[in-house]
């Protein structure tokens, strides 16, 4: 009975971890085609406008001049590259929620996979950035690999 509820409370966990996922999958994919489809100097001015008010209350608030400078300083380049890689990334999620969600096995050793390099590459992008909302985000997806291992050897024990 204990062992019911207690693996009835890792699949919930499971079941919200990759709704947030697919969420995130599908927010990142939206991002991407925005931002390839929008100049640096728009992306500039968006940023400037979020920040305005935060920058009016306190012209010395960390976070929104960090935004702003990095807004001014924007290339094609980079934001090819940021575009590229959330479509990408979008993508991947929605495919790896869309496996998941219908019980896919073969999607559970693949998701892990995957997710495992976007952890090594998040750490070593945390270490050059020392992001705490990066770090924030890499706890999650190892939480999500752990909670994969245990989704996987239920499924597999039921359809036994």
């Amino acid at each position: 009975m204990l062992k019911n509820r207690k693996e009835n409370i890792i699949h919930d966990i499971f079941i919200i971890g990759i709704i947030i996922k697919g969420i995130d999958g599908l927010l990142e994919l939206i991002g991407g085609f925005i931002l390839i489809s929008s100049k640096s100097d728009t992306i500039s001015k968006i940023i400037q406008t979020i920040f305005k008010h935060e920058i009016a209350q306190d012209p010395t608030d960390l976070l929104a001049n960090y935004f702003i400078q990095l807004s001014n300083n924007l290339s094609i380049s980079t934001i090819s590259f940021a575009a590229i890689y959330l479509i990408i990334h979008g993508s991947i999620k929605i495919g790896l929620f869309s496996g998941l969600w219908y019980k896919k096995l073969w999607t559970y050793p693949l998701a892990g996979i995957l997710l495992s390099f976007f952890v090594m590459y998040q750490l070593i992008r945390f270490f050059n950035t020392h992001s705490i909302l990066l770090l924030f985000l890499t706890l999650v997806d190892i939480l999500i690999i752990i909670l994969l291992r245990f989704e996987y050897k239920r499924l597999k024990h039921s359809a036994l």
